[in-house]
């Protein structure tokens, strides 16, 4: 008996271990099993699912070209900046206090919009763009979960106001939206690139696992404009518009002989750096865009079409007596009765009864043709957002009374610019086109106005208006012989020319032995007693002509005073 129950206990033992051992090697293969469907079949979406919670896609911001001037000298970059932002679903609201003071940011506000974003199911909520790397690093070492940055750039604008009427802005994105940041966004921008990384929860990156593109920079932009010369035209343009209380104003340079714009100020202007009190209206480049009637400043090309004819010479007279004259309902009238002038002294006496004359007596046909080669009317060349058409009458509209008023520079329209851009013609008889690009190579094609011999008359005839008895006197530079027009149109108003209202010009050339700048300054609107072109405009185009030449280092074509002592009374 007692053996029998034995042998029914062994049975049982070994039954037990036998059962144990089948279930231990079930539970092996089965692991072996799914060891190998986890390996095998389902290893792809294991591993999706896997970069899904730990590997990130990372866009690398590409730096912005820089724009700079014709000496390489910075006018915008883009420097490293930091977008800090969080995911309301893991981050604590409260903890958004502390980042709020670090940045400046109502504390309140910030929980708030965080908690809100939070109630939404969103998974993105941005606390501040554009912070300093600096003050960046300081917020996100302090490992709040939830809370990120991301590698950015800001444009930054190193002149400032002076410039910005011809650079333009680009939004909080990096997009062009006005000025050339905008004709050339897509040559500015450069292309982004992409990694991929291993993030923790924090956000850090752990591993960089590979780089899908390098980030491209844009490319740069170099100008014509040269930095020193923009900054003079700015201050002594800013200067004048402020003493004379004037709505606005604006100066143009260029390069006589090439036509590349050397400086492009405007006023009132803004600062692209802080927008906090931007104004749309000061955004607005009024050497290009805005059009004026040019006023005295277009008589030398009507008296260039009178010598054209080849019926008039310089000294040629012309009796402007009694100083008036009665056309259709309309009373063209001169300063003075200046009796019989040539037409040098119709230019320096600026006589809108001498030009009257001569466009009625050469007819619209040589005008037009003369304007138009000149740029009037024509469409500009820049290439610039919001440049200017302008507008010269047809031939068939030109009737006595249009012909007179166009022949002085009323019933048209051109911009500054390119009223700068005409008076180049007067260097060689041929128009330079004007550039803004540093893209010109070898000799630039212009086109011809006027015969070589027309225009240094015409430059001669200029040279007496900065004279003693000319107009423009106070244009005059010590040591230059300079050559110039001055201008003084009546503003449109809603009910016609506004009486008490005026645009003051002044354009001219210096030095006319070899003409080297052009330039043209207008002042919009001046208030007080001086209004007239050689008052306000022309002591400005002195200021800035008399740096300028020196600054380019032109040598001086005529002796100055105390070089004439010098000469007079020997060595000393």
């Amino acid at each position: 008996m007692a053996t029998e129950q034995k042998q029914t206990e062994a049975g049982m033992q070994r039954w037990r271990m036998t059962l144990v051992l089948v279930a231990f090697a079930s539970l092996l293969l089965l692991l072996l099993g799914r060891l190998i469907m986890l390996h095998t079949i389902e290893q792809p979406f294991l591993f999706e699912q896997g970069e899904k919670r730990t590997v990130r896609s990372e866009l690398q911001p590409a730096s912005r070209g820089m724009i700079t001037d014709r000496h390489g000298e910075p006018m915008a970059v883009s420097t490293p900046v930091v977008t800090l932002w969080v995911n309301p679903q893991q981050v604590d609201p409260q903890k958004m206090s502390e980042v709020a003071k670090d940045l400046g940011m109502n504390a309140r506000d910030l929980v708030r919009s965080v908690e809100k974003a939070a109630r939404q199911g969103r998974s993105f909520h941005y606390v501040k763009r554009q912070v300093e790397p600096e003050l960046a690093g300081r917020i996100l070492k302090r490992r709040i979960a939830g809370l990120y940055g991301d590698d950015d750039f800001r444009r930054y604008y190193p002149a400032a106001e002076v410039t910005a009427h011809t650079l333009g802005i680009v939004n909080i994105d990096g997009k062009g939206q006005e000025g050339l940041e905008l004709a050339f966004d897509q040559y500015l921008q450069g292309q982004d690139g992409s990694r991929k990384v291993v993030k923790d929860l924090m956000g850090n990156v752990i591993k960089q696992l590979g780089v899908d593109a390098v980030p491209q920079a844009g490319e740069s932009l170099p100008l014509t404009i040269d930095l020193r010369l923009q900054y003079l035209a700015y201050r002594e343009l800013k200067a004048v518009v402020q003493a004379h209380k004037a709505h606005a104003g604006s100066a143009v340079m260029l390069n006589a002989k090439t036509g590349e714009i050397l400086a492009l100020v405007g006023q009132p202007s803004y600062n692209p750096n802080n927008r906090a009190t931007l104004r749309p209206e000061h955004m607005r480049n009024r050497a290009v865009a805005d059009l004026i009637e040019p006023g005295s400043t277009m008589k030398p090309f009507t008296v260039a079409a009178a010598l054209e004819s080849g019926r008039y010479s310089p000294s040629t007279p012309v009796n402007t007596s009694p100083g008036y004259k009665r056309i259709k309902n309309k009373t063209i009238r001169d300063h003075r009765d200046y009796g019989v002038l040539d037409l040098t002294g119709i230019i320096t006496k600026s006589s809108n009864i001498g030009v009257s004359l001569l466009a009625h007596d050469v007819g619209p046909e040589a005008i037009w043709e003369l304007y138009t080669k000149a740029g009037i009317g024509q469409p500009g060349t820049l290439g610039f957002p919001g440049e200017a058409t302008g507008s010269m009458p047809y031939p068939e509209q030109l009737d006595e009374l249009r012909l007179a008023t166009v022949s002085y520079g009323y019933g048209l329209s051109i911009s500054p610019l390119q009223l700068a851009e005409a008076y180049t013609s007067f260097v060689d008889g041929c128009r330079k086109h004007v550039s803004l690009l540093m893209v010109q190579t070898g000799t630039q094609p212009c086109e011809r106005v006027m015969s070589e011999r027309t225009a240094h008359q015409i430059l001669d005839m200029l040279e007496t208006v900065v004279g003693k008895n000319g107009t423009g006197k106070r244009a005059a530079v010590e040591g230059y012989r300079v050559g110039g027009k001055t201008g003084t149109a009546h503003k449109v108003g809603r009910s016609g020319y506004e009486d008490s209202e005026y645009t003051a010009f002044f354009a001219g050339l210096a030095p006319l032995s070899d003409p080297d700048l052009v330039l043209v300054v207008v002042v919009d609107a001046p208030q007080g007693q001086e209004y007239y072109g050689g008052e306000v405009a022309a002591p400005v185009f002195s200021r800035i002509m008399e740096q300028a030449l020196r600054l380019r280092q032109v040598i001086p074509d005529q002796p100055g005073e105390a070089q004439m002592l010098q000469v007079a009374g020997g060595s000393r």
